[in-house]
């Protein structure tokens, strides 16, 4: 059996944007990371304290790094599909002059 897209894929304008944001995104979300074993290292009793609604510092910094992790995914999806939308139709203004 013969596996293809299942749509046909053509040029994509925005990969040098996508790398950079995605770069960027890796950065910012592994320096939040750090920040999480920083404290468990030299901290650790810090991550037994009780924050919120009788949560340690533990639960929410690991709740956090999944919100963070989902809101980043969002929001590169969000911005990589207008740039993508917006290089096509330039691209296509480009072809009709």
């Amino acid at each position: 059996m013969l596996h293809q897209p299942a749509t046909p894929a053509g040029k994509d304008y925005a990969v040098a944007y996508k790398t950079r944001l995605g770069v960027w995104m890796f950065i910012y979300y592994s320096l939040f990371y750090v920040g999480f074993v920083v404290i468990n290292l030299s901290s650790p009793k810090l991550m037994e304290a009780i924050v919120f609604a009788g949560l340690n510092l533990a639960t929410i910094y690991g709740f956090a790094l999944i919100v963070v992790a989902l809101i980043q995914a969002l929001v590169y999806s969000a911005l990589c599909s207008k740039q993508e939308r917006l290089l096509a139709a330039q691209d296509r203004e480009k072809e009709r002059s």
